[in-house]
């Protein structure tokens, strides 16, 4: 079968196209052909020797890949809850090595959702780890409730864009911020109020919010800090809190909190529901054929992607 494997961490270059053997499945697990995967901004950061870099360093060459949409084939022995031909989607494995960067991959049956007919894989492939994130954000740290002020970062972006659909699911009234390039699309997913963070300074337009989801991390934490109202939350999904940080956390009365995001087949079936009832959509603003890896990994370093990257078979 095609693959993909890393090298070694560096450029674009790193990424190599192999042909290996179709794995073997174990009693308990499943094999399946996949359709679409999708990456995320651990795919790149973790190739240059970042994001979950460390965890598998003394792994390498290694094959990354976490989300995907695609078939059952077979099913072990002790597997009861899937059979052959269903069409399934999840974020598998993370944060350990996945190996979905392949034409098969073997899966745990917790790990899956049914997914929706009436999305495509390339959708579904979409709606994993990005969506799995916004989900437990805003549900497990955030517990966000019916008339919550709700301000997402980053909302055109993959997490961003599930992250508003959701909370406005929830209830809540959300605020999304992103360049005005992409107002329109923002306030589409339903947002109450864009805030362009090119001409805006957020924390002189919003204040008094009872929950703030930052996937940029750097100085945007630091202002959220401040927006944030007394006893309200801010959780950062690109890097821990460090002391300063927590200290001013402690000081202003906010809860703080670092998140990552963890593999979940329940949470992948709310968010199956989800799909299925068009409550939340995914936007695909690009589609790579497998084989181009490396242009996919590129254009989603530049930062700039709307919605979710996608490449499929």
């Amino acid at each position: 079968m095609k693959a993909i494997i890393l090298k070694a961490f560096g450029g674009i270059d790193q990424l190599q196209p192999i042909e290996i053997p179709v794995p073997a499945i174990g009693a308990g697990e499943v094999l399946v052909k996949l359709s679409s995967i999708s990456i995320n901004p651990v795919d790149f950061k973790t190739r240059e020797g970042k994001g979950i870099g460390s965890r598998i360093k003394d792994q390498l060459p290694a094959i990354l890949g976490w989300d995907i949409s695609g078939v059952i084939t077979q099913v072990g022995t002790d597997v009861h809850d899937f059979k052959p031909g269903d069409e399934v989607f999840s974020m598998i494995g993370f944060p350990k090595l996945a190996n979905a960067y392949a034409e098969y991959v073997v899966a745990q049956p917790n790990e899956l959702a049914i997914k929706p007919a009436n999305i495509t894989h390339d959708e579904a492939a979409a709606a994993t780890l990005a969506a799995l994130t916004a989900w437990q954000a805003l549900t497990t740290k955030g517990n966000i409730k019916k008339g919550d002020k709700v301000l997402i970062h980053a909302a055109s972006g993959g997490v961003g864009h599930y992250a508003v659909q959701i909370a406005k699911h929830l209830g809540a009234y959300v605020i999304g911020t992103s360049s005005a390039a992409n107002r329109d699309f923002v306030l589409g997913l339903g947002a109450d109020e864009h805030i362009d963070y090119k001409t805006q300074q957020v924390k002189d337009v919003v204040s008094n919010v009872d929950f703030i989801l930052d996937p940029l991390g750097g100085d945007t934490t630091t202002q959220s800090l401040h927006i944030a109202k007394k006893g309200g939350t801010v959780i950062c999904i690109v890097h821990a809190f460090n002391d300063a940080l927590l200290q001013k956390a402690q000081e202003l009365g906010v809860n703080a909190h670092n998140i990552m995001v963890y593999t979940s087949g329940d949470d992948m079936k709310t968010i199956a529901g989800l799909l299925e009832k068009g409550i939340v959509r995914s936007h695909v603003s690009k589609v790579f054929p497998f084989e181009q890896m490396g242009n996919a990994h590129l254009l989603l370093e530049t930062g700039r992607t709307v919605g979710k990257v996608v490449l499929n078979f």
